[in-house]
C-alpha cells in the first residue's frame, strides 16, 4: 500500500490529493461509519449520567407527536359531531375542555422533555469538546519530533484539531435519529392500519434526496481535505501580516502588499472551487426536493378522495378527524424519513472528519521505550559512545550526520563547532533521542541508548536550544518549566534566576517574578533578545539534570553579560556532562574538549590549543573570527 501510513485508515477517495474527477463508492461511504461507534463509547465515558439521561428523555419525546395528533383527531371529531348534532342537541363541553386540556398537557411535557435534553446535550457537549481537546494534546506529546516535521501528518493533526473538536454534534444527530425513528414507527402504524401502501410514496417521496445529500456530503469532505495544506496556509498569511511577532519587518520591507495578495488569491482560488460544488449541489437538492413535494400532495389527494367517497356512499371510511390525523401523520412522516435520511447523511458527513481524528490517534512514535527498559543510570559513569553513527531526514534525505565516532565522558564540558549546516543540532537531538540513528547507534555505560527508558533518559538531559520557546506565562512559570515539578518552588527558581542574571531583569518589573511576559495577555511585557536568552538559561539550572546541552547560549547576550554568563558556567556544568554549541569562540574555548564538524563528518577534536596547533579548519574558524576584533 502506498502513501504515509496515516492515510491508509481514510477512504480512497479522501485520500486523493487534488483528484476532483473520483466518485466515492457505497463500500467507501460506509467505511467511515465504522468510527460513530468509538465515537459514542467515548462520550458514554466522558459522562456515563448525563447520557443515559439524553437517550431516556429523547426516548420519551419520540411517541410524544402521536399522542398529540391522535389527541387532536379526538377533539376535531368531537367538535364535527357537536355541530352535526343540530342547534338543540347539548355540547359535551366538560369532554371537549379534558381533550384540550390533555393536548395542553402533552405540549407542555413536550417542551420540558426537550428543554431538560438541550440542557444535558449542552453540558455533556462541553465536558466532551474538553477531553477531545486533552487527548490531542496528550497523544500530540507522544509523537516523535520527525512526525512533526513532516507536512503530511501536521495537516493530518491540523485536520484532527480544526475539525474534530465539535463532533459532540454526531451524538445529538444520533439521538434525534433514534427519536424520529420511534416517532416514525409509530405514526406508521397508524398510517398502515388505514392505507398501508401510502408507505410506498413515503420513500419515493424522500429516498432521491437522501442519495444526492449523502453524494455532496462526500464530495465536500473531499474538497476540504484536499485544500487543508492550502487552508494551513491561509492561516498562516493572516499570522504573518498581523501579529507583533513580525510586525517589524512587515512594515519595514513593505510585505502587506505581498501578503495580502498571496491570501486573497489563494483564498479567491478556495471560494470558486467551492462555489461550483455549493451551486451544483442546491440545484440538485431542489430538484430533489420537489419530488418529494409531489409524493406528499399525491397521497394527500388520495385521502380526501377516501374520506369524500366514504362519505358519499355513507360507508363512513375516514371521519373528518381520521383525514386530518391521517394527513398530518402523513407529513409528519415524510418529514420525519427526510430528517432521519438527512440525519444519516450528515452523520456520514461527521464520520468523515472523524476519521481524521481516529487516525491521528492511531498515529504511533517510532521512539519509544520497550518493554522492561531500564532507567538511566545514576551516576552516569562510562558517558556516551557514538559509533559510526549516521542519520539522514527521510529515506532520501541528505545525510546531516555521517559516520560520528567519539566519546562523551562524565563530568566532561565539550564544544560542538562548524560552520552552518554542519550537523551539530542534529547530534544534540540524537544524544537526547529525539531522533534515532539511521546507522549506527550510541551508548550510554555501555548499553544501546534504545535499551533505555525515553522519559528517563530525557529526565536527566537539559536541553536549551538556539530557538527556545517564549512562553506567554508568568516570568516564574517561563523558568520554572525547566523543571515542571519545581514551578511552585520559589526559592528554587529565584535561585536559577541569579545564577543566569535573569533576576536582574526580574527586578525591573513591576511584579518581579509573577509579572506576565509577552504581548499575548493583558498587562504582559516583551522582553529583548538578551533577556529571554537569560530566561532561558535559568531553565538550565532549574533542571537537575545530568546531561546539560546549551545550543548557542550567549548569542543574545552583551559582552558584559556573556562575560559574568561565564563566570557561572563552571558551577552549572560542575558533575554534568555538559555539550555546547556555539559560534561564539569566546565560549567555545572554556570547554575541556572541542569537536569540529564539517558537511556532518567528524574532522577534529581536541583542546582549543591543540586545535589552534594542528591550523586546520578550527584554526581557519578561529583566525576569521579574531580578525573581526583586531
Amino acid at each position: 500500500m502506498s502513501g504515509p501510513p496515516f492515510l491508509h485508515g481514510l477512504p480512497r477517495f479522501a485520500r486523493s490529493p487534488r483528484n476532483t474527477d473520483h466518485q466515492p463508492t457505497w463500500s467507501e461511504r460506509l467505511q467511515a461509519l465504522r468510527y460513530v461507534g468509538p465515537l459514542l463509547s467515548m462520550v458514554y465515558q466522558t459522562h456515563k449520567g448525563y447520557t443515559v439521561g439524553i437517550v431516556a428523555l429523547r426516548l420519551v419525546r419520540g411517541v410524544v407527536p402521536l399522542a398529540g395528533l391522535w389527541v387532536g383527531k379526538l377533539i376535531i371529531d368531537a367538535v364535527v359531531h357537536a355541530v352535526g348534532a343540530g342547534a338543540g342537541a347539548p355540547v359535551d363541553w366538560r369532554h371537549l375542555g379534558q381533550l384540550v386540556g390533555l393536548e395542553l398537557a402533552i405540549g407542555v411535557f413536550g417542551e420540558a422533555l426537550a428543554r431538560g435534553s438541550s440542557l444535558l446535550e449542552s453540558l455533556l457537549g462541553d465536558l466532551f469538546s474538553n477531553r477531545i481537546s486533552v487527548q490531542l494534546l496528550r497523544h500530540a506529546a507522544t509523537l516523535d519530533l520527525a512526525q512533526f516535521e513532516d507536512p503530511d501528518t501536521y495537516d493530518h493533526l491540523e485536520r484532527a484539531r480544526r475539525q474534530t473538536v465539535g463532533r459532540i454534534g454526531l451524538l445529538g444527530l444520533v439521538l434525534t435519529s433514534a427519536q424520529d425513528l420511534i416517532t416514525l414507527a409509530s405514526l406508521a402504524v397508524a398510517l398502515v392500519l388505514y392505507v398501508p401502501w401510502l408507505m410506498v410514496l413515503l420513500a419515493i417521496s424522500v429516498v432521491p434526496a437522501f442519495l444526492g445529500e449523502t453524494h455532496f456530503a462526500s464530495l465536500g469532505y473531499s474538497l476540504l481535505f484536499r485544500w487543508t495544506p492550502e487552508r494551513r496556509l491561509l492561516d498562516y498569511l493572516r499570522w504573518v501580516g498581523a501579529t507583533d511577532t513580525t510586525v517589524k519587518e512587515v512594515k519595514l520591507f513593505g510585505l502587506a502588499p505581498f501578503l495580502v495578495e498571496r491570501y486573497d488569491r489563494l483564498a479567491k482560488q478556495f471560494y470558486e472551487e467551492n462555489k461550483a460544488l455549493s451551486t451544483k449541489r442546491a440545484t440538485v437538492s431542489t430538484l430533489l426536493a420537489l419530488v418529494g413535494t409531489l409524493g406528499y400532495y399525491g397521497a394527500y389527494v388520495v385521502i380526501i378522495y377516501l374520506t369524500v367517497i366514504g362519505h358519499r356512499s355513507a360507508a363512513g371510511l375516514f371521519t373528518i378527524g381520521v383525514l386530518t390525523f391521517l394527513a398530518a401523520s402523513f407529513r409528519q412522516s415524510r418529514e420525519l424519513i427526510q430528517r432521519f435520511l438527512m440525519s444519516l447523511s450528515q452523520i456520514y458527513e461527521n464520520a468523515l472528519y472523524l476519521s481524521d481524528l481516529f487516525v491521528f490517534f492511531a498515529l504511533e512514535p517510532a521512539i519509544r521505550s520497550k518493554p522492561g527498559a531500564r532507567p538511566v543510570p545514576v551516576p552516569i559513569r562510562e558517558g556516551f559512545v557514538f559509533e559510526h553513527v549516521s542519520f539522514r531526514y527521510g529515506e532520501k534525505g541528505r545525510w546531516a550526520v555521517r559516520d560520528l565516532s567519539f566519546t562523551l565522558a562524565p563530568n566532561e564540558s565539550v564544544a560542538l563547532v562548524g560552520e552552518n549546516g554542519a550537523g551539530k543540532t542534529t547530534l544534540v537531538k540524537l544524544l537526547a533521542r529525539l531522533y534515532d540513528p539511521s546507522e549506527g547507534r550510541i551508548l550510554l555505560d555501555g548499553v544501546d541508548l534504545r535499551e533505555y527508558d525515553v522519559d528517563s533518559l530525557r529526565a536527566h538531559i537539559g536541553v536549551i536550544f538556539q530557538d527556545f520557546v517564549r512562553y506567554d506565562l508568568i516570568f516564574r512559570e517561563n523558568i520554572g518549566v525547566g523543571q515542571v515539578g519545581e514551578m511552585e518552588n520559589k526559592e528554587r527558581v529565584a535561585a536559577a534566576a541569579g545564577r543566569s542574571l535573569a533576576d536582574t531583569v526580574a527586578g525591573r518589573l513591576e511584579k518581579g517574578f509573577e509579572h506576565q511576559l509577552g504581548r499575548r495577555f493583558e498587562g504582559g511585557v516583551e522582553l529583548s533578545g538578551g533577556e529571554w536568552q537569560k530566561v532561558a538559561l535559568a531553565r538550565a539550572y532549574m533542571r537537575d539534570a545530568q546531561v546539560v546541552i546549551l545550543d548557542e547560549p550567549t548569542a543574545a547576550l552583551d559582552a558584559r553579560a556573556e562575560y559574568e554568563v561565564f563566570l557561572r558556567f563552571t558551577e552549572l556544568t560542575r558533575d554534568r556532562i555538559a555539550v555546547i554549541i556555539s559560534h561564539r569562540f569566546s565560549t567555545v574555548r572554556m570547554a575541556d574538549r572541542i569537536i569540529v564538524l564539517q558537511q556532518g563528518e567528524l574532522v577534529e577534536q581536541g583542546t582549543h590549543e591543540e586545535l589552534l596547533i594542528k591550523s586546520g579548519l578550527y584554526s581557519e574558524l578561529f583566525n576569521l573570527q579574531a580578525a573581526g576584533y583586531r
